[in-house]
């Protein structure tokens, strides 16, 4: 081997090798964003996404939210609203096997420019750019032995498998570990890296867990030269492969899909129990979207509507989400929100927990009450969130191994400073507390 090309590889090794050891540093705290899954499904079209993306710059971008993410089916022409278009699909891709945006649906995208000029008008707002894709590789390139590109005389039959397919969408078929899998990966990376995308959500991947296809695309995402944060769905993630996923990934779902529906926060809730102690900086368990504000209204389920959660509800939804540090995703169309939902993503206070907390800990999950703490960076001022899982009130205690006996405790909402150390939570509800 020549020195130039030794040295070339080298740089090639050692910058993979960087980008790897480095992937928890590009999500610091716990991602903050949009998503266009709960309200428009499969069927979200480009000027939708630039309104919600308008919207956070304006109203949310100070108090930390800053992704913007294209969820499922983008590259499919005839979607709808619903379900999936499973009979007929018109899908685009390119020569190489690789998904692109339906430029009836993204018409920035003609000319095989694909989301870049979306993700530039996003960046030029000062966020962040993302989308979501299925593991695997498409049944449409398969047929059609489309080559991969980076892996000479190698097709896309020849490294796609019906092992594990996914159960609930015929889009893709896996991809197996062996000659070609990795290049397509790369390929696939490669091409999101020069749109300028900052966030992946992988979905059909981490339940069940395909390590092979995680390991793949870590891989994939180190070489690609660019900082993507890495997302990984559906779940629950198998809890054994905890760390695993914290090797391998920014954040990984811990539940099915959850909609507006008490039940969903309550099974979140017993989720999050199991999988708090697994937060790090930059490793998160993810408690799902938000299903919050308007919703429904081209999506997978249910009819146009503002979310079902009773206000108790959604306060408990958010007062999980924020001791857990789970990333934050709202599901609801950004530009028709009321007031009360606006309250919820925009106090300081609580986001404050959110943001800069650390070791979030189950200190009592029994008797319908679940309390989860967690401190400062610092380790010196103390948070707790006390929820109140039945549908009677409660009262719970306010104890020195949530609080100092001397503490000065608020309610992170209202500022409101308690009184006295026991509590009484309404029938769902719940508490959030910091030191004032």
């Amino acid at each position: 081997m020549k020195l130039k090309d030794f040295c070339v590889l080298f740089s090639a090794i050692f910058a993979a090798a960087a980008a790897a050891a480095d992937f928890k540093d590009w999500a610091k705290t716990p991602p903050m964003g949009w998503n266009s899954w709960d309200c428009y499904g499969p069927t979200v079209a480009e000027d939708e996404v630039k309104k919600n993306a308008d919207f956070m710059a304006k109203y949310l971008k100070p108090y930390g939210w800053k992704y913007i993410v294209v969820d499922i089916r983008w590259y499919v022409e005839n979607t709808k609203a619903g379900g999936y278009n499973q009979k007929d699909p018109k899908y685009v891709i390119d020569k190489w096997g690789r998904y692109m945006p339906a430029e009836n649906r993204f018409p920035s995208a003609k000319g095989g420019k694909g989301f870049k000029p979306l993700a530039d008008y996003v960046h030029s707002k000062g966020l962040k750019f993302g989308i979501h894709i299925m593991r695997g590789i498409p049944k449409a390139a398969v047929e059609n032995k489309t080559p991969i590109k980076g892996a000479s005389a190698i097709t896309a039959d020849m490294v796609a498998s019906d092992n594990a397919l996914c159960r609930w969408l015929g889009d893709n078929k896996t991809i197996e570990k062996k000659d070609g899998a990795q290049e397509y990966y790369d390929s696939i990376f490669a091409l999101y890296a020069s749109w300028g995308l900052d966030f992946v959500k992988v979905d059909d991947l981490s339940n069940p867990y395909h390590k092979d296809e995680i390991d793949m695309i870590r891989r994939a995402i180190d070489k690609c030269g660019r900082k993507i944060v890495f997302s990984m769905s559906p779940g629950e993630t198998p809890i054994a492969e905890a760390a695993h996923a914290k090797s391998s990934a920014n954040m990984w779902r811990i539940v099915p899909d959850l909609w507006d529906e008490w039940g969903h926060v309550k099974n979140l809730m017993e989720a999050a129990a199991r999988w708090v102690a697994h937060c790090e900086d930059g490793t998160y368990p993810d408690c799902d979207m938000l299903p919050l504000g308007r919703i429904g209204i081209r999506a997978e389920r249910g009819a146009d509507r503002s979310s079902l959660l009773a206000k108790d509800e959604q306060y408990s939804l958010m007062n999980l989400m924020l001791i857990c540090k789970s990333p934050l995703m709202f599901g609801g169309d950004l530009p028709s929100c009321d007031e009360f939902t606006m309250s919820l993503l925009t106090n300081k206070a609580a986001l404050k927990i959110h943001k800069s907390s650390k070791n979030p800990r189950v200190v009592k999950n029994g008797g319908g009450i679940l309390i989860i703490a967690s401190t400062d960076k610092t380790g010196e001022r103390h948070h707790a969130a006390i929820f109140n899982k039945t549908d009677k009130p409660l009262n719970a205690e306010i104890t020195e191994d949530l609080f100092p006996l001397n503490a000065k405790i608020a309610d992170a909402w209202s500022g409101r400073v308690l009184k006295e150390r026991n509590v009484e939570i309404p029938p769902r509800g719940s508490i959030l507390l910091m030191e004032d």
